[in-house]
């Protein structure tokens, strides 16, 4: 190679009054090939004070660490590699410059100031690039992906993503697996679009995902099945569709959405999520005003949680269950459904729940005028939360509770005026000189 293309494409001609940060990169590996002691341990002072030192080393303590890999590439005819890696490189600094100074991209060393990770991508690009050559497709594959696991961190996780694309590609000229590379490839490209926030980008993957592992019982590194992961991965990005189609208020293509995301998670067999999915149905439905039908998807998740002993969750069932029947009028129901909220709330941790429980109780005992019962449970719901530290929440239960005890007073109250013997006079003015809250129960 000329200078003039180590100028263009390694960064510039080496500045000999500089010492890089390549310790071990690149001429450890020729070193390592021809069978002599790697250096890697040493430091660049270290080095120079060896005075047998060979061209490589002086390559070594002279030149940049993109320089270096770079030349490597080139000089064992790795051209693919260098230019995929030179590609990366400029991809980096340019979204550098667009981000600016003050940018998060901005306070990161350059991936070519990076001697470890450069080797790496030098490693697998170039491993990656032979099995092509020879038509070893899955090897191509698994050395995409073996990047796309290294560069994780938030930094870097540009790199993954870009690799996980790359290995897509790959997986679908592999002929020998049955599709199990092309699939596993389309999980991780259904985790990337979810990581990005492109949801329809995401369903398509894992729908793919899905089609090719079905009836299939491959299983990946942790154990988990392939179709089992593609099942949550549909059911989660379905969910979130549905949330966007509640959101814009369309309400039968968010119920079918919905819908497909509670067969995904059936089909996946964790009961966790089945039963969240049944209670998501439960509730587009009664969005729509089709209680009954809610009601049997709600049924479903009251018996899941109660089967798991999810005392959070079936309180959560027991609510939603009781307002499907509040708005269809069916009060003794409701109420039966309510007394089971407060129950399972109680002496589980959940004293936030079991607020919400008493109030919801105490304001339909009090709507149908059993204003003994609705000041029982609204008392009850604001003294546990006056220990909650949520002052929204507690007011809430103070105007609640003040109706109530407003209600009940004005009963014996009118009762009082309405007689209107001596008796009820002297309690009358009695009540108004104290104003006690205690004249509500007086006879």
């Amino acid at each position: 190679m000329s200078m003039l293309i180590q100028q263009q494409v390694c960064g510039g001609a080496p500045d000999p009054s500089q010492p890089s940060e390549a310790e071990g990169l690149g001429i450890q590996d020729r070193m390592q090939r021809s069978g002599s002691p790697t250096r890697s341990s040493q430091s660049p002072k270290d080095i120079v004070k060896d005075h047998n030192l060979s061209k490589e080393d002086v390559a070594l303590i002279r030149n940049s660490p993109k320089h270096i890999v770079c030349v490597d590439m080139l000089r064992e005819g790795y051209h693919a590699s260098f230019s995929e890696l030179f590609a990366l490189i400029q991809k980096w600094n340019a979204s550098r410059e667009a981000a600016g100074p003050g940018s998060a991209i901005w306070q990161h060393r350059p991936l070519e100031e990076q001697p470890s990770k450069l080797h790496e991508l030098r490693r697998f690009l170039t491993r990656a690039e032979a099995a092509q050559r020879a038509g070893l497709y899955e090897e191509v594959y698994e050395n995409q992906v073996a990047l796309a696991h290294y560069f994780k961190d938030p930094e870097d996780i540009w790199l993954s993503h870009y690799f996980y694309e790359a290995g897509l590609k790959s997986a679908r000229l592999v002929a020998s697996d049955e599709g199990r590379r092309e699939a596993e490839a389309n999980g991780n490209m259904g985790d990337v679009c979810m990581e990005r926030g492109d949801l329809e980008a995401a369903r398509d993957h894992y729908e793919a995902f899905h089609r090719l592992s079905a009836s299939k019982a491959w299983l990946d590194a942790t154990g988990r099945s392939y179709a089992a992961r593609a099942c949550e991965g549909l059911w989660k990005t379905y969910t979130l569709l549905a949330e966007k189609m509640l959101a814009d208020k369309d309400y039968e293509s968010a119920i079918g959405t919905l819908v497909n995301a509670f067969v995904m998670a059936q089909e996946a067999g964790n009961k966790k999520i089945e039963g969240e999915a049944a209670y998501r149905v439960g509730l587009g439905y009664q969005c729509v005003g089709d209680h009954p039908t809610a009601r049997s998807y709600l049924h479903i998740y009251m018996e899941i949680s109660s089967a798991l002993g999810d005392h959070e969750s079936l309180g959560k069932a027991y609510k939603a269950i009781a307002q499907s029947l509040e708005s269809e009028g069916k009060f003794g129901e409701l109420t039966e459904f309510l007394e089971k909220f407060v129950k399972v709330s109680s002496g589980n941790s959940q004293n936030r729940n079991l607020v919400e429980a008493c109030m919801y109780l105490g304001v339909i005992y009090r709507s149908r005028g059993e204003y003994d019962k609705g000041c029982t449970y609204l008392q009850r719901a604001y003294d546990i939360g006056c220990g909650l530290n949520d002052l929204p929440l507690l007011q809430k239960v103070q105007v609640h509770l003040g109706s109530a005890r407003a209600h009940h007073m004005m009963m014996a109250y009118s009762r009082h005026v309405e007689e209107a013997q001596p008796l009820d006079v002297r309690k009358l003015l009695a009540w108004k000189d104290s104003r006690s809250n205690d004249f509500y129960s007086a006879d």
